[in-house]
């Protein structure tokens, strides 16, 4: 096919290829893309029917390798590309503000670390973008970041009670360890006594010597450490 773009005169692109080149972004198809725009840089501007080009649809599909091609792009056409908007007045700010298709997600464990990775994403964006652009409103009045705010509401949710239940997880083990701890700390070796309760000691020598007891001393002060869920944002 790219063979095809670079012979072709007086031929629509777009309608030629326009189809393929966004079935292989909602895909992740780097190397086609790559080489397609190599061909014909042009087709870069090209639009879906939401009126979204390959890049911004590869925001809305998180496709970063394929998202990376537009610093190939000079300063003027990226100001340009992060000013266009869809059919919904979706700038390219809005589209990193869509909640990431479920197959991403999928991909990361726990609630929490979905939503880090979808504040990075935005953030990412949000460098390529015209400061004006972070206030623009949408067709349902939204800017950007009130647009994330709608979208992630039941991930925060999902995320808060996913590091409660890790916190709570975390406590347990460490109570478990510490339990374990104090017992083989206060366990002589030998054991006791059926009889007399009187410990038997290895060798008739007492085992508990001068390094020992500093050691018992400090595991009686000993406190699990907090576990730490992650910073909320």
């Amino acid at each position: 096919m790219c063979e095809v773009i670079k012979h072709s005169d007086g031929i629509d692109m777009e309608d030629l290829c326009g189809g393929a080149i966004f079935q292989a972004v909602e895909l992740g198809v780097f190397e086609f893309i790559d080489r397609i725009f190599q061909a014909s840089p042009d087709l870069v501007w090209s639009n879906n029917q939401n009126k979204r080009n390959p890049l911004q649809f590869a925001i809305e599909c998180r496709q970063e390798r394929i998202y990376s091609l537009i610093y190939r792009l000079d300063k003027t056409e990226r100001n340009v590309i992060g000013n266009l908007a869809d059919t919904s007045n979706n700038n390219m700010l809005h589209m990193a503000a869509m909640l990431s298709p479920l197959a991403k997600l999928d991909n990361i464990s726990g609630a929490a670390l979905q939503m880090q990775r979808e504040l990075q994403w935005f953030k990412e964006v949000e460098t390529i973008v015209l400061p004006r652009m972070r206030d623009t409103l949408n067709a349902e009045n939204l800017t950007p970041r009130a647009l994330f705010t709608k979208n992630h509401k039941e991930l925060v949710k999902e995320g808060e009670r996913w590091m409660k239940e890790t916190a709570t997880s975390c406590t347990v083990v460490g109570a478990l360890i510490i339990t374990i701890m104090f017992a083989s700390a206060f366990t002589v070796p030998g054991g006791n006594n059926g009889e007399t309760g009187i410990p038997i000691f290895l060798k008739k020598k007492p085992v508990i010597q001068n390094g020992w007891w500093p050691c018992s001393f400090h595991l009686c002060f000993y406190a699990p450490p907090k576990c730490k869920s992650g910073d909320r944002r």
